[in-house]
């Protein structure tokens, strides 16, 4: 049984223990004065190293270290594949409407943002993000009104300040990790 004023839950001292190797408590540096039990209480270091939970909870660390560095790298390449996307819509609806390579640079960009939303889109971790779902509205709004007016014509001022907004929103989220 637990004491009242244990902080361990009991269902953590009763746990079995999933580890194959038999961990010792910790001695204890001084021990209780005069024989006064209830100085000696147990504590969190006792009840891990007692029922080797210290060395489970060492185990999933060890085994979570490789997909922390996995998630870092998956991480880098969404903020590098997000800032090209920035930068080609930049170029791209900032074009003069007589330039003769309006209609390739639109369609290059099609391609690369269907590419980024493709990939980035069932990503769970990203979906809540503020740079994801900036990026993901102002790749709409570009999307669609290219889809809808054709890649030649030109994009509203209004529509354009607001896709420029969104993206600066999404390119500071991308610099605070967000």
């Amino acid at each position: 049984m637990r004491a009242a004023s244990s902080p361990v839950p009991a269902a953590v001292l009763a746990a079995p223990s999933s580890a194959t190797t038999v961990v010792k408590p910790l001695p204890r540096a001084a021990a209780a004065p005069s024989g006064n039990v209830a100085a000696v209480g147990t504590g969190r270091r006792d009840v891990l190293a007692g029922t080797g939970l210290g060395a489970a909870a060492a185990a999933v660390l060890l085994a979570l270290g490789p997909a922390c560095g996995a998630a870092r790298a998956a991480d880098e390449e969404y903020v590098s594949e997000t800032k090209e996307v920035i930068g080609k819509v930049r170029s791209t609806i900032n074009m003069d409407k007589a330039d003769p390579n309006v209609a390739d640079a639109v369609a290059e960009l099609r391609e690369l943002s269907n590419s980024w939303v493709a990939k980035y889109r069932r990503e769970k971790s990203l979906l809540g993000r503020p740079s994801f779902r900036e990026m993901y509205s102002a790749l709409n709004a570009v999307s669609g009104h290219y889809i809808s007016f054709g890649p030649t014509a030109p994009i509203p001022a209004k529509r354009r300040a607001r896709i420029l907004e969104e993206m600066d929103t999404a390119e500071k989220a991308l610099l605070r990790g967000r």
